[in-house]
């Protein structure tokens, strides 16, 4: 029969009991910093996710503008790096990019003696470049870079302007697109349909909250933008950034899209991200995503929809001395789509 230690007794195993405390203390703080460790690194996408370069233009496509820099005379080895020699151009620039544009000569074969030239131009209109030649018998490789405060177009909704950085070097075939819709100036079934707020999984800078899970609610407003009576394209995968706060992609291949309320780093680099709504929008979006909703289930994964769909229009956005200002002059070019 088990009896009570006496004292005596304690005293005669107490250093192995203190060497067993010690023991649990250690094993109990490392599985701690264990799991801080592998939830930092989950959020984070792991060490060797960081985010790669991306500079990249459209095959087929020749763009006009005034040169800023022959090709004649400079040569380069990729299309990438005739990008960043654009890019390198416009940093530390306030205000007009000196580039706004590349054209690229890639196919040994086909381009013969023009092989690696590298043409850095200036568009007079960047939400409007002027296309020169595009189809399968252009052997140019083109693309757009966008400054500071430039490229930005506005998603005009009832709740205000959702003010949209364009990021061409990311996704240019994407951002090709969202510039045929605005040179439509119109969008009729162009609309929010879904909207999801943080709920209490992420905070109001978007960062997930440690232990809480990844939805629902997913903080996210999604919609389309596909304008009625268009052929729409299913737009090629163009991965490259992970979605963050104000990360504007698309789902699939489009034409649905979301804004995303949240660093969405679980996500992966699983998204085309094509443009990114200016941090003093994001209200706008916040806004959206705290209206009447009604759940469904998709693919049994549940979902918050808009009681009301919200419709979209297009808008561009001009600078003036690098602030940003919305046209709103119905009778110019630069009216509401």
């Amino acid at each position: 029969m088990a009896r009570r230690q006496t004292g005596s007794e304690l005293g005669r195993f107490a250093p192995l009991i203190l060497f067993f405390l010690g023991g649990l203390s250690c094993f109990m703080v490392y599985l701690c910093f264990l799991a801080t460790y592998n939830s930092s690194f989950s959020e984070s996408g792991g060490e060797g996710d960081k985010e790669i370069r991306c500079c990249r233009g459209i095959q087929q496509l020749e763009l006009w503008g005034d040169a800023v820099k022959w090709g004649s005379q400079f040569k380069v080895n990729s299309s990438e790096d005739c990008c960043m020699a654009c890019k390198d151009m416009c940093r530390g620039v306030h205000g007009h990019c000196p580039c706004n544009s590349w054209v690229f000569c890639g196919d040994k074969q086909v381009c013969g003696s023009r092989f690696g030239e590298c043409w850095l131009k200036k568009q007079n209109d960047l939400l409007e470049p002027d296309r020169r030649d595009a189809g399968d018998a252009v052997m140019w490789t083109s693309g757009l870079v966008f400054g500071q405060g430039e490229g930005i177009v506005g998603l005009e909704t009832e709740y205000g302007i959702l003010r949209v950085k364009l990021l061409p070097e990311s996704a240019p075939i994407s951002v090709a697109y969202i510039l045929e819709l605005l040179a439509l100036r119109q969008c009729p079934g162009c609309q929010f349909y879904r909207a999801e707020s943080r709920g209490a999984s992420w905070d109001s800078k978007g960062n997930h909250i440690a232990y809480a899970p990844f939805g629902p609610p997913h903080a996210l407003i999604q919609g389309t933008l596909e304008a009625e009576g268009t052929i729409f394209k299913e737009i090629p995968a163009e991965f490259c950034r992970s979605i963050t706060r104000g990360s504007v992609a698309w789902v699939g291949s489009g034409p649905d899209f979301f804004i995303s309320l949240a660093n969405h780093h679980e996500w992966k680099k699983s998204y085309s991200v094509f443009g990114s709504v200016l941090p003093e929008d994001m209200e706008i979006a916040e806004k959206i995503a705290h209206l009447p909703t009604k759940p469904e289930f998709w693919s049994n994964v549940k979902v918050a929809i808009l009681q009301k769909t919200i419709p979209i229009r297009f808008q561009r956005v001009k600078t003036s001395h690098g602030n940003l200002k919305l046209n709103t002059n119905m009778d110019t070019d630069a009216k509401l789509s």
